[in-house]
């Protein structure tokens, strides 16, 4: 008799951040093994400074399993607790704007990811507000929106951007290299779901070529900066950040490629651990589980 083929798992995970105190892993453990869940990975964080509790569990269920059934039947824990929290698949790709304008690499770097599988994101389309990287998104089979912003169309923009946010269903919008300040409202419409990436020079070297200005400084360690966009420009939660060393033969041209490279780094780590579920937002820092 042959042996029946394993049953299909399904793989969730449950993020959760609330007033910490005694019980909360109790009830997460009982909640998932009373509905026939079972725990593959849990972190947890007391943070004293703040009082507050944040928790990330992985989870699997053999029998299928409705999603929005698992948010409905975990409402009751998440209020006694007065939880900020959220179930989702772990196979689920978040739907992702880009945008860019002049400097094309972490744009690059970010569609050739996607398209890899090295990231579990779906990206929605790009959005510039100039049309140099048309062709190149066009070559990943990615929609291209150009946006053209002005101080007399800067509104008008945003609520562009807006609409094809929800139009699109988006969950994170990514500036990879969009060199526009955003609006305040737009931050807080867009709260914990836009993420930036910058050099590291701020507020040393300013303006443009900041490379530049750091290699007539004779900086010896570069690197860029990963954060969460508020509207305190460039102050936002930061999420990763990346350091590359310097030698003294190094150019200009080649301190501009390491802090391209950095760049690219430092943001698409930062963008995989928010796809993934695994930054929670503790007032302005963050909680960013391995």
């Amino acid at each position: 008799m042959s042996t029946p083929p394993p049953a299909a798992v399904e793989q969730y995970v449950l993020t959760l951040s609330c007033p910490d105190r005694k019980g909360i892993v109790h009830a997460v453990s009982s909640y998932l093994f009373m509905t026939g869940c079972n725990i593959e990975d849990s972190q947890q964080f007391g943070d004293h400074d703040t009082g507050l509790f944040f928790m990330r569990v992985s989870f699997s269920v053999e029998e299928p399993a409705d999603v929005d059934k698992l948010r409905a039947s975990f409402a009751a824990v998440g209020d006694s607790f007065h939880m900020d929290w959220q179930i989702d698949r772990a196979a689920a790709l978040t739907r992702v704007v880009l945008m860019v304008s002049k400097f094309g690499h972490c744009l690059n770097d970010l569609l050739f990811r996607a398209r890899s599988g090295a990231l579990p994101v779906d990206i929605a389309a790009v959005v510039s507000n100039h049309t140099d990287f048309a062709e190149l998104t066009a070559s990943y089979g990615v929609p291209f929106r150009h946006i053209p912003v002005t101080a007399d169309t800067k509104q008008a923009a945003e609520a562009e951007l807006l609409g094809l946010v929800r139009e699109q269903g988006v969950e994170l919008v990514v500036l990879a290299r969009y060199m526009q300040v955003l609006s305040d409202d737009l931050c807080k419409q867009l709260s914990g779901r836009i993420i930036n990436i910058h050099h590291s020079f701020l507020p040393s070297f300013k303006g443009a070529k900041p490379y530049h200005q750091a290699h007539a400084r004779g900086v010896k360690l570069i690197g860029a900066t990963a954060h969460y966009v508020t509207a305190d420009l460039d102050e936002g939660p930061i999420i990763e950040q990346e350091v590359e060393r310097v030698a003294h033969d190094v150019t200009p041209a080649g301190l501009v490629a390491l802090g391209r490279d950095v760049e690219c780094r430092a943001l698409a780590r930062a963008v995989k651990w928010h796809a993934e579920r695994r930054i929670l937002l503790n007032g302005r820092r963050t909680v960013v589980f391995s």
